[in-house]
């Protein structure tokens, strides 16, 4: 499905600029803590492929979906199709797996980390992305759960021996479109009356949020078109974890 436009699914859009250049950060950071056989988990619209498959001797990548990527220029990468849980893979097959985003999509959290653990070799890696709950504005329908970093800790700790929580947080001129973010969905907040977003099943509101969400993307592009696109990957920053992460960046070892 290489013409899926949620906005779920980060894209080099502008209008994507302050999600998308968080996302790079991950895929930076995760590049310098592999190694090995690499799986990844949520191909997404395929850009931290050409960052990351090259620090990797083996590099997998599975999404349900097609991404709209040409793998003919990146020789030796391999694409997989599934859904997970469970993982298409035997057991012990990588050193390190890698999931942006994706988690906080799984149903059954539990048994998806447990295929996680399964697959990676004794002292192998998960490097795990997913948004700190209390940074989000509104309910998220495309979201089966959002983490706390306590609860993120608390449900890898089911299964790996150590995890080291860290949080990807934001300069001024992060806060400053976030802050605009944040007074745009309030007021468009203020005209559900009924609290619908909480009252509803999260699978009716999730055509209407994405196509709400980008709508207010392209409208903070549009009104604010120099701060949304000067942002980039050095306007991040990973540090200890804290309440005003945006998301939450944990290192698990088998």
């Amino acid at each position: 499905m290489a013409t899926l436009r949620t906005a779920e699914r980060v894209s080099r859009e502008a209008s994507d600029n302050f999600v998308f250049q968080r996302s790079l950060l991950a895929y930076r950071a995760a590049a310098e803590r592999i190694g090995g056989d690499v799986l990844e988990i949520g191909t997404g619209s395929g850009y931290g492929i050409e960052v990351v498959a090259p620090h990797a001797a083996r590099f997998v990548t599975l999404d349900k979906h097609t991404p709209p990527v040409d793998f003919a220029r990146f020789p030796g990468v391999e694409f997989r199709q599934a859904a997970v849980p469970p993982l298409p893979f035997g057991d012990s097959e990588f050193d390190c797996v890698i999931t942006f985003q994706v988690i906080e999509h799984i149903g059954n959290d539990a048994e998806f980390v447990r295929e996680i653990h399964r697959v990676l070799r004794p002292g192998g890696r998960l490097i795990v992305t997913t948004p700190n709950a209390p940074m989000s504005l509104t309910r998220n329908p495309w979201h089966v759960r959002e983490y706390k970093a306590n609860e993120l800790r608390a449900l890898l700790g089911g299964c790996f021996a150590e995890a080291e929580m860290l949080g990807v947080f934001g300069n001024d001129k992060v806060m400053a479109y976030y802050e605009q973010n944040r007074r745009n969905v309030e007021r468009l907040a203020r005209l559900d009356i009924f609290d619908l977003q909480h009252r509803l099943p999260r699978r009716l509101l999730q055509i209407p949020y994405d196509i709400l969400n980008r709508i207010n993307r392209r409208r903070l592009l549009k009104n604010n078109t120099e701060l949304t696109v000067s942002i980039g990957m050095d306007d991040y920053r990973l540090g200890p974890v804290g309440d005003e992460c945006f998301d939450l960046f944990c290192v698990a070892r088998k």
